[in-house]
């Protein structure tokens, strides 16, 4: 048993994807086409119920926590990184509602249904040109009252999942300036996909632009208002879990190569001479580390009462395991050699994707010039202290 799996309910979880892990490393080919999507991959995870891991029992659910979902995550990773960070986020969301219970009652009634029986959602709030949300930039896209109804107008950016989803959640700023949630049905008249997502990283998540145009929405349809949002999302670590999947993926590529490349010169495979045996050693500590960072954050955010006071830990857990996943796929690369950029190499597609968790939130100079505002006044605290 892998000494992160604790049950055998998360031991036959992970067993399901890795039985699939092959099939979608089979399709990642498929992913570096402008427009790509891995419908199969979707379905097959759809078939192992895998859009309900998060959902609680009572709504027709699996019922399983952070802990598993980070688990699975990492699979599913380390055999698409496109597909688990496309499925992540949809099961991440049903996950924060389950810890937090933070939507209206009026729509979750009808959407616990839906997505048990086999809908996905995603969160866009994205704008262009408008900042990012995590800064605190307000969203251009408008919901003006119109009765019982909202009139929702804008565009959103980075819509994850996009040919896939059902329900989209979009943020909006009403005339009163108010900033809410509301669940958009993709088949909604004035509802459209620009599919201007040309990313060399994670093509595969299809993170298109979402057009509203004049989208004609019942008051009830309101997830959220302004300051009822989870504060700290522990669900968020579904991306450095995908990262490190992905990196997992290039670590065993290298591996199995060194093992099993013997030139002509050398006379034996190259996985026996000290040079490669010291990368592959790096790459194992580091993998490790990683993990048990990752792993160890989960736990501690599971246990502990005051999940608010684990925001910096989860912080600073994605930028490290993150940059630990960089690194490690660089030294896996430095292992294959110039043959690991080949278009027909999986490994310059490692290279790329593990690249785009720099671009995920929480973004790194945010959590550093937290962190230093941090420190500097607690020093200065200290010194105010000593000096009365």
């Amino acid at each position: 048993m892998n000494q992160f799996i604790k049950t055998p309910q998360q031991q036959l979880l992970i067993d399901q994807i890795r039985s699939l892990q092959p099939v979608f490393q089979s399709r990642e080919p498929e992913l570096d086409k402008r427009g790509s999507f891995p419908f199969d991959n979707i379905n097959d995870l759809k078939k192992m119920n895998y859009h309900t891991l998060t959902l609680p029992i009572e709504n027709g659910g699996q019922g399983f926590g952070l802990y598993e979902y980070v688990l699975a995550q990492e699979a599913i990773a380390e055999g698409s990184g496109a597909t688990a960070l496309s499925i992540g986020w949809h099961v991440g969301i049903v996950l924060e509602y389950a810890e937090n219970h933070h939507w209206l009652k009026e729509p979750v009634d009808w959407l616990m249904t839906e997505i048990a029986n086999g809908a996905f959602i995603n969160t866009a709030a994205t704008e262009a040109n408008a900042g990012s949300p995590a800064r605190g930039a307000l969203p251009r896209t408008t919901a003006v009252s119109d009765g019982d109804f909202y009139i929702v107008t804008g565009q959103k950016t980075y819509t994850s999942m996009a040919p896939a989803l059902d329900y989209i959640f979009v943020t909006a700023t009403t005339e009163s300036d108010e900033v809410i949630t509301v669940v958009i049905p993709r088949q909604l008249d004035g509802v459209s996909i620009d599919e201007t997502w040309d990313m060399l990283a994670m093509r595969g998540t299809a993170s298109h632009t979402l057009i509203l145009d004049h989208v004609r929405i019942p008051k009830t349809h309101i997830l959220k208002r302004s300051g009822t949002s989870a504060s700290t999302k522990g669900w968020l670590l579904h991306i450095p879990a995908c990262y490190i999947g992905i990196a997992a993926a290039a670590r065993a590529y290298a591996v199995e190569f060194a093992a099993n490349y013997t030139p002509a010169s050398l006379g034996k495979p190259i996985a026996q001479t000290p040079a490669i045996q010291q990368t592959i050693g790096e790459m194992e500590l580091q993998l490790a580390t990683a993990r048990h960072l990752l792993y160890g954050t989960v736990e501690r955010y599971n246990l502990t009462d005051n999940k608010a006071g684990m925001d910096e830990a989860l912080n600073i857990t994605k930028i490290a395991v993150t940059h630990a996943a960089m690194e490690i796929v660089d030294k896996a690369m430095k292992i294959v050699g110039s043959r690991a950029l080949s278009e027909g190499n999986p490994m310059h597609r490692h290279y790329l994707n593990v690249r785009a968790g720099l671009y995920n939130p929480p973004m790194e100079d945010m959590v550093k010039s937290q962190m230093a505002v941090k420190a500097i006044q607690q020093f200065t605290q200290q010194l105010e202290t000593e000096v009365k």
